[in-house]
């Protein structure tokens, strides 16, 4: 479809797209985000759509692309799982659209961990043989049976006797559960392991029908009926009645609208009549929630306005300020990739650079090796805000400059941000990260790292009257998976 204005395109997206994928959320309580990524150059809209160039360069881009379908990717110590598939609309241009969904990794294995019988093991890998998931039920003096991975590898590959070891492979994810017990306390436990494998499959089965459901059903009929029951609901009717005796995913959906419908007019009544009180706590935390995709919404729907207008410095800040507060927020988790937090950091002071009217230089350099690294989130950007008020903004002779450089050595990654405004005293410097300081900002920032990976990795502030400072922080060199690279972005 061609639109007149980007706003039309706006309007369009949060009218059409970002209900149909928020409510696909709603109902499937274990969906965490749904993204489409695509290259027809749209802007980034919230978190539904996105440039295809955010995921170019991560492993699980290239391998969506090369194998058509479903494609599942987790990391076992992260907990993080998500799908990802090529999208093909019909009637729609050549081109690449890419389907990508954050699922729970608690919400998805928990049924494993509940439903296995004691005194047994249980693993799930992917199809490249990675851990994916783990559980055990040993008890007492059983425990000395319970298998670390490798372990449990070494008595798999070597056909151990001592442990008895099957496996289920679905064909929909290509993950392969496998299930261990010692070969005496095998007796009456044989029985539920039929169950433990349908039980994955059935799982596997229903996260590929939702996919489905979620890919076709966009373009579909009965979700464009859906659309318009919920612009009524939007324009205040509340009395519409749904039903459908469709028994595949879209007719679910249906029924669970009609049936939230009910709900909340049976709420709607409670209110009104005895819970008022009650009521408005549930409301200020609903706000709580929705603030962030209001800001989101806003920040996104200014950038379109300045788009049409012309105005690409609006566009620029507004931009800047959406993808730092979208960083900063990282949907509550505190570690993020360095590339990630290179680019919040950027963002930043593009900001700051906007506000003092370009009165200063920033230069950022970061060697690639240490991109795809974990990073503590918001760590460079109070280093960053503290060398611009404390150092270029008291500056008052030649051309104020900031310096964020980011490297590889023994095995840390290490930063440095290095300005050249007035310095303070070497003993003044000391004393920034105490709790002699009036600051919090950049002693926040090693006392984060410190807690986090250890005593020896303090943070380092070096200061010049006249000539400058210079902090600088390391930590050691852990690489961050394409997967959280994703969900961070």
């Amino acid at each position: 479809m061609e639109y007149g204005t980007p706003y039309e395109q706006y309007e369009q997206l949060t009218q059409k797209v970002d209900p149909i994928l928020r409510t696909a959320s709603y109902f499937h309580g274990g969906m965490q985000q749904i993204t489409i990524y695509t290259d027809n150059g749209m802007v980034k809209h919230d978190t539904t759509v996105a440039p295809v160039s955010e995921i170019e360069e991560t492993d699980w881009y290239q391998k969506t692309l090369e194998h058509p379908g479903l494609n599942w990717f987790a990391n076992y110590q992260e907990e993080t799982l998500f799908s990802a598939r090529k999208l093909a609309f019909s009637g729609a241009r050549e081109g690449v659209n890419i389907l990508y969904m954050d699922v729970d990794y608690q919400k998805l294995f928990t049924p494993y961990a509940e439903t296995l019988i004691s005194e047994c093991g249980l693993y799930i890998t992917d199809q490249d043989g990675k851990l994916v998931f783990e559980e055990s039920r040993f008890s007492g003096k059983n425990q000395n049976y319970d298998l670390t991975y490798s372990e449990f590898l070494e008595q798999r590959d070597r056909g151990s006797t001592d442990y008895i070891i099957l496996c289920e492979q679905s064909n929909t994810t290509g993950w392969t559960m496998w299930l261990y017990q010692p070969v005496g306390l095998a007796g009456e436990a044989m029985r539920p392991i039929g169950v433990m494998a349908g039980v994955t499959i059935l799982i596997c089965i229903f996260a590929a029908v939702l996919a489905y459901f979620i890919t076709s059903g966009m373009v579909s009929s009965r979700i464009e009926r859906l659309t318009h029951f919920m612009q009524e609901v939007q324009e205040g009717s509340m009395d519409m009645q749904m039903e459908s005796d469709d028994r595949d995913e879209i007719g679910m959906l249906y029924r669970g609208f009609g049936s939230m419908m009910k709900r909340i007019r049976t709420l709607i009544n409670e209110v009104y009549l005895s819970k008022i009180t009650q009521k408005e706590a549930e409301l200020k935390a609903l706000q709580a929630q929705i603030n962030p995709h209001f800001l989101y919404n806003t920040l996104s729907l200014i950038n379109w306005k300045a788009l049409a207008a012309g105005e690409e410095d609006i566009s620029r800040m507004t931009l800047a300020l959406s993808t730092f507060y979208r960083t900063a927020l990282n949907r509550g988790r505190n570690v993020l990739q360095v590339e990630t937090e290179l680019s919040n950091t950027r963002a930043y002071l593009e900001i700051q650079s906007m506000l003092h009217d370009g009165d200063f230089d920033y230069e950022i350099e970061a060697q690639t090796e240490i991109l795809q690294c974990e990073s503590l989130n918001l760590i460079l950007q109070p280093l960053v805000e503290n060398a611009i008020h404390h150092g270029i903004e008291e500056k008052t002779d030649g051309r104020g400059k900031i310096t964020v450089r980011g490297w590889k050595e023994d095995n840390c990654v290490w930063f440095m941000v290095e300005d050249n405004g007035v310095g303070m005293e070497q003993e003044v410097a000391d004393k920034i990260l105490t709790m002699e300081s009036k600051g919090y900002g950049v002693r926040n920032v090693g006392e984060r790292i410190r807690l986090c990976y250890g005593e020896k990795y303090a943070m380092k502030v070096e200061s010049v009257v006249g000539k400058g400072t210079k902090m600088t922080i390391h930590f050691p060199a852990r690489r961050l998976t394409d997967i959280q690279k994703s969900q961070s972005s």
